[in-house]
């Protein structure tokens, strides 16, 4: 198995303008008629963190859980060393990881449908 992706959220717990993060991060992109949220990437780990102006992050990218608690606690960093007051502790939550892996065959996939299907029946009558 291979991780490819780790989604995580963060609740700054506190409003944040926005448009002063833009100001002070000309890198991040930030399209308020678009999109409601900010994003801001990095280069280590290799992320991009939406940020919303209620405090809410959701950090994609990462590869582990230990590498999207790191891109936000860093994000955070970056915003605080730039004037940007954060109060409170950064609770950081895996929300979906996406794995692949071979099983080392092939899956028929209308057969194995039919029969969780036909399993799923039996159950649900048998629960009756």
């Amino acid at each position: 198995m291979t991780v490819q992706n780790v989604v995580a959220t963060a609740n700054l717990k506190q409003h944040l303008d926005l448009d002063t993060i833009a100001r002070l991060f000309p890198g991040v992109q930030y399209r308020p008629r678009e999109f409601p949220g900010l994003v801001f990437r990095l280069k280590s780990p290799k992320t991009a963190t939406l940020i919303f102006s209620t405090g809410k992050m959701v950090c994609t990218g990462s590869k582990s859980e230990r590498q999207a608690k790191r891109a936000v606690t860093s994000i955070a960093a970056e915003l605080k060393r730039n004037g940007i007051v954060i109060v409170g502790r950064i609770d950081v939550q895996v929300q979906n990881i996406v794995a692949s892996g071979g099983l080392g065959g092939s899956i028929d996939l209308d057969k194995t449908i039919y029969s969780l299907r036909r399993r799923s029946m039996s159950l649900s009558s048998f629960q009756a």
